[in-house]
């Protein structure tokens, strides 16, 4: 039996942070209902065309979902829309602020029908109406959250800022949705009753920024912003190889710098070097100590620079493309990657993480737009001419 197997989820959700959220709660066996604008859709659906011709996005975001297209300002959408949430464990939505109240589905006015529901909101800075605040009505887009969070701060090279390469502002809210539905769950085992959950992305990513934020209590500094290389401890960052690759690696105590001089550099002195005694005279004298391990380098591939650092006890690993990730050793060794059935065919998915057997999990099709619509209709009792009628209106 799935972790979640007779949980119903409903969402109205778009771009990453719902959706991301709602996938994870589908892998776990919730049958997961996501609303969509007829003719239209989530319009992570076309963000890009690079999955043969669909969505990289939404490819990643929604699978073992099934797809209902409805007007949910329509009349007739509203009242089928109600009789889902008054079948539902949970709601998830990260429409803009306010508008899933203005529709009615505020947790206060669906508990009336269903108090057993759980509402998660997703937004950029919260959405309460006892204390608003005044970012509350501001749009809200992942570069935006990584902006506000003082995450850019903090990222990229002392001349310019740069953001992440994945939507982590949108990761973040996602996770917590996600972690804090599952909490909910639990919860409600015990009162009986739903709750409402309210997920900012600014906390969200102001969570993730707890080791920056409290390096700079007090008026302090903050971190430098030093490219790939950690801001404080070195080396811990890439170096090239003789062969046009790089190396990761990442000194964290004296003993490993030791090491790293006798068996990797094979240039003992530098360690006892007055320059390089410790942690703070290796960050200070970064720009020689970084041209010592290029020029020893420099005569090895990464291969073998790899070899003297596993010799060596170092902890290393290679920078890798996006290619490399897809035929990772160690991800193919553990079987992590599956099929999955998309509109346009089968395309390769990672498992849920931490997730091994096939009965712990579920990874269903990625759906098309509007793919469910007349059979979850049928479901709710409604006729062939009744659904017919809904299309000519486009309610559906």
């Amino acid at each position: 039996m799935k972790p979640l197997e007779g949980i119903n989820v409903v969402t109205l959700e778009h771009a990453i942070a719902a959706p991301f959220c709602t996938r994870q709660l589908a892998d776990l066996g919730a049958r997961v209902i996501k609303i969509e604008r007829p003719h239209v859709g989530d319009f992570a659906r076309k963000y890009d065309e690079r999955v043969d011709g669909m969505s990289s996005h939404f490819v990643w975001t929604n699978r073992s979902k099934e797809s209902l297209t409805l007007d949910v300002k329509a009349e007739p959408a509203k009242e089928i829309l109600r009789t889902l949430i008054e079948k539902a464990d949970v709601l998830v939505q990260n429409l803009a602020p306010g508008a899933a109240s203005r529709i009615g589905l505020s947790y206060e006015e669906l508990s009336k029908i269903n108090p057993k529901i759980i509402v998660c909101d997703i937004s950029g800075y919260g959405d309460d109406l006892e204390n608003p605040g005044p970012y509350r009505d501001k749009k809200a887009y992942d570069l935006l959250i990584q902006s506000e969070s003082g995450f850019l701060s903090i990222t990229g090279t002392q001349d310019d800022y740069v953001k992440a390469g994945c939507s982590i502002a949108d990761i973040a809210a996602g996770m917590y949705a996600y972690t804090n539905i599952l909490a909910a769950l639990l919860e409600r085992q015990k009162t009986g009753i739903g709750k409402r959950i309210d997920v900012s992305m600014l906390e969200s990513m102001t969570e993730w920024m707890g080791y920056p934020l409290y390096y700079t209590l007090r008026g302090n500094s903050a971190p430098p912003r030093t490219g790939s290389a950690h801001a404080t401890i070195y080396p811990y960052g890439p170096f090239p190889t003789g062969d046009g690759k790089k190396v990761m690696l990442g000194i964290q105590n004296e003993r490993e710098w030791k090491a790293f001089c006798e068996v990797v550099l094979q240039q003992p002195e530098v360690a006892s070097h007055v320059d390089f005694i410790n942690n703070t005279q290796r960050s200070k004298n970064r720009v020689g100590l970084r041209q010592i391990i290029i020029d020893t380098f420099d005569a090895m591939t990464q291969s073998q620079v790899i070899e003297r650092l596993d010799l060596a006890k170092i902890a290393n690993a290679s920078v890798n493309e996006m290619q490399d990730v897809w035929h990772h050793p160690q991800l193919h060794a553990r079987h992590r990657w599956v099929d999955v059935d998309t509109p346009i065919g089968k395309v390769p998915t990672l498992k849920p993480v931490g997730l091994k057997d096939q009965d712990d999990f579920v990874i269903k099709a990625v759906p098309d737009l509007g793919e469910h619509t007349y059979n979850i209709l049928s479901e709710l009792g409604l006729s062939h001419e009744q659904i017919h009628d809904l299309e000519h209106s486009q309610s559906i």
